[in-house]
């Protein structure tokens, strides 16, 4: 689940990096173990996303799956959010709500996000899945937003500042938006997050802007790294349910994200397959 910045002041102190909270060696291990279980989650889901499905079935197979390796869903009850799973349909670029009556299409794009806290520690991911034929376009969209996020994951070392990854995941998106001869837009208002024992902790990380800012990267740092691009422009509204966002213009929107750490050598992904 995304971060949010709050206000310029909000999105300062974040940069800042009050209070970031460090991992032992141990402590990443156990966020690997929840990280794992949002990857299982996720895979179930990839399986079971196609022509027919609806959103809410999808909801109810992940918090299975959670709940089974004796984990604990981070989303079902977050600021009252109602669901374990967000599914982003298309237009909808984050937290979307599942339904049942929202049955995924041929050609749909959905976005699936996931949280599960095990031994109380979180790991958050997510991808956007093709529903049965999707446009080619739509196709490179997302390919390009998988890309820009491995591309920040690559900017993770230690020593490095906060605002490289931003850097590497907006120079990565502008190089795919040039191959592809394509008009893709950074969402600005939703980013990544510090987590650990909370899902959302300081800092927040953008999604572009200039290298060098922020505070250094240091070993047991995790970070959640979650682009979302748009075919098109980038303005966003929030519909009257409160959480799910949409792109302003009705174009497609996508996102992917891992749960990261810093390393004493460079980083680890920690929501990989167990």
């Amino acid at each position: 689940m995304t971060g949010r910045k709050g206000g310029v002041r909000g999105a300062i102190a974040r940069l800042r990096g009050r209070d970031i909270e460090l991992k032992s060696p141990a402590e990443i291990e156990a966020m690997r173990a929840a990280g794992a279980v949002v990857a299982a989650a996720l895979a179930a889901v990839a399986d079971l996303a196609k022509p027919g499905v609806s959103t809410a079935e999808l909801d109810a197979l992940a918090e299975q799956v959670i709940r089974d390796a004796g984990a604990v869903p981070s989303f079902k009850g977050y600021h009252g959010f109602p669901a374990s799973i967000c599914a982003s349909v298309n237009e909808q670029i984050v937290h979307g709500i599942p339904s049942p009556a929202q049955v995924l299409a041929d050609g749909d794009l959905v976005s699936v996000d996931c949280g599960a806290i095990l031994d109380g520690w979180h790991g958050d991911s997510a991808v956007t899945l093709a529903v049965g034929e999707v446009a080619a376009a739509d196709l490179a969209l997302s390919k390009a937003c998988e890309g820009a996020m491995w591309a920040g994951i690559e900017a993770v070392r230690p020593g490095a500042r906060l605002t490289d990854i931003s850097y590497a995941i907006q120079e990565a998106c502008r190089a795919a938006a040039i191959a592809d001869r394509a008009d893709y837009g950074i969402v600005a208002e939703y980013g990544g997050h510090g987590i650990g024992t909370s899902m959302h902790m300081d800092p927040f990380l953008p999604n572009h802007g200039e290298p060098g800012h922020g505070p250094k990267l240091r070993p047991g740092m995790a970070l959640a790294i979650e682009p979302m691009l748009t075919g098109g422009d980038p303005e966003t509204r929030e519909l009257e349910d409160g959480w799910t966002v949409v792109t302003a213009n009705g174009g497609r929107a996508v996102h992917w994200e891992h749960t990261v750490a810093v390393t004493e050598d460079g980083h680890s992904v920690l929501t990989l397959p167990g």
